[in-house]
């Protein structure tokens, strides 16, 4: 494990373990000056709710993409040419 995947899996899934954490104040002694910044980014993010203390639920192939399409394309960019990309919004 490294600080930068710890810092990219906690970005896009706005969830950062424990052992994660663990590992990071662990291992903080040997972060370069990079991962020094790095580490205090992740430390703000956490401290503004953006990124939260938790568990990643394994994820199904299909599900969250459907759910991006039914719920979440439809409350925003419908009819902003996005249909004629997408025949699921179309159809709806």
């Amino acid at each position: 494990m490294t600080l930068g995947e710890v810092l990219l899996t906690s970005l896009t899934s706005g969830v950062i373990t424990q052992d994660e954490m663990d590992w990071v104040a662990v291992h903080q002694d040997n972060f370069s000056r990079a991962e020094v910044a790095s580490a205090l980014r992740l430390g703000r993010l956490i401290d503004s709710g953006t990124v939260n203390l938790g568990c990643r639920l394994p994820s199904v192939p299909g599900v969250l993409h459907a759910a991006h399409l039914d719920w979440i394309e439809t409350l925003g960019r419908q009819g902003h040419g996005l249909e004629s990309r997408c025949p699921r919004l179309a159809a709806g």
